[in-house]
C-alpha cells in the first residue's frame, strides 16, 4: 500500500513539473481584498484561459459556485468535451482575501485559486494561480464585451501573465444535461 501511495505521489509530482508556467513568477501576484463570495457564487462561463490538460478538448466551459458553509463554497465544472457533457464537482475554501483552496473530487490535493479581479457589478472575474500554470477569464454570460475583456487583459498583464499564451473558449451554446 505504502509503495502505491509513495508511486501515486511520484506521479502527481511529475506532472505538475510538465504543466507549463504562463506567467512571470518574479511579479508579485495580487488577490481581491474585498471579496464578496456571496457575490461570487453563480454560474461563471470561461471565455478564455491559460489552459490545463484536463481542459483539454472542452468547449461552453462553466464553473458554478454556491454557498455551503461560512467560508466555504461548493464548486462545479462543466464542459463539452468529444460532444458529451462531462462534470467535476468539489469544494473552494475561502483562505484569504480573495484566496480560495479548490478541491475537486477524485484530485489528490486541493489547489490555490486566486481571484485577481471582479469588476464592481460582479460581471467579469479573473483567477489565475501562483504558479501561473493556469488562469481564467469568466464572465456571468457566455460572451464578454469588449471593455471588460480589455480589463481582464490589463489585470492579467499586471499579475505576469504572458497574453500571447491566452486561449479563448468557444461557448457555443450546448445547454447542460
Amino acid at each position: 500500500m505504502r509503495a502505491l501511495l509513495a508511486t501515486l505521489v511520484l506521479l502527481a509530482l511529475a506532472g505538475c513539473a510538465a504543466f507549463p508556467s504562463y506567467r512571470d513568477r518574479s511579479v508579485d501576484m495580487t488577490s481581491m481584498a474585498v471579496f464578496d463570495p456571496a457575490r461570487y457564487a453563480g454560474v461563471w462561463y470561461e471565455v478564455a484561459s491559460f489552459p490545463v490538460p484536463f481542459q483539454e478538448g472542452c468547449t461552453d466551459t462553466r464553473a458554478t459556485y454556491g454557498a455551503l458553509s461560512p467560508g466555504v463554497l461548493s464548486v462545479r465544472n462543466f464542459c463539452i468535451r468529444d460532444g458529451a457533457p462531462t462534470s467535476i464537482e468539489g469544494t473552494a475554501e475561502i483562505v484569504g482575501p480573495g484566496r480560495l483552496k479548490v478541491k475537486l473530487g477524485g484530485m489528490p490535493f486541493a489547489a490555490d485559486y486566486w481571484v485577481l479581479w471582479v469588476d464592481e457589478g460582479y460581471r467579469t472575474a479573473v483567477v489565475g494561480v501562483p504558479s501561473g500554470r493556469a488562469g481564467w477569464i469568466l464572465n456571468r454570460d457566455p460572451q464578454i464585451p469588449d471593455d471588460r475583456y480589455r480589463a481582464a487583459l490589463s489585470v492579467l498583464d499586471f499579475n505576469g501573465y504572458d497574453l500571447s499564451r491566452l486561449q479563448r473558449t468557444a461557448q457555443r451554446g450546448a445547454n447542460e444535461q
